[in-house]
């Protein structure tokens, strides 16, 4: 019989993992940039990631879309990815961390 899923520490996976991955326009990872809405890991592995752009339409979109469902998709314990895009609400600079707003200068 198999562990049960640490739900907490796959989420905190998933986040050092997005952490990792950059907006290609902007120098700061996509988590602390305040793409990621929610991250939310079911029992059975299956994770949801609401998430947003910085504008919706973003010529870097796909490519984006597509490297936050890959990774997310090699941290032990996910089974599969849900990603959900969203512009609801739209994201402006009040959503970065303080780190991203240092390292933009708007601090």
């Amino acid at each position: 019989m198999s562990q049960p899923l640490d739900i907490l520490a796959t989420e905190a996976n998933i986040v050092k993992v997005l952490k990792d991955i950059f907006d290609p326009e902007i120098p700061v990872n996509i988590y602390d940039l305040g793409l990621i809405y929610e991250v939310d890991v079911e029992e059975n592995g299956t994770t949801n990631v609401k998430m947003t752009l910085t504008a919706p339409n973003c010529p870097m979109a796909d490519q984006l879309l597509q490297e936050v469902n890959d990774r997310v998709a090699e941290v032990e314990g996910v089974t599969e990815v849900v990603l959900n895009l969203t512009f609801d609400p739209p994201w402006d600079k009040s959503m970065m961390s303080e780190e991203a707003m240092l390292e933009l200068g708007f601090l």
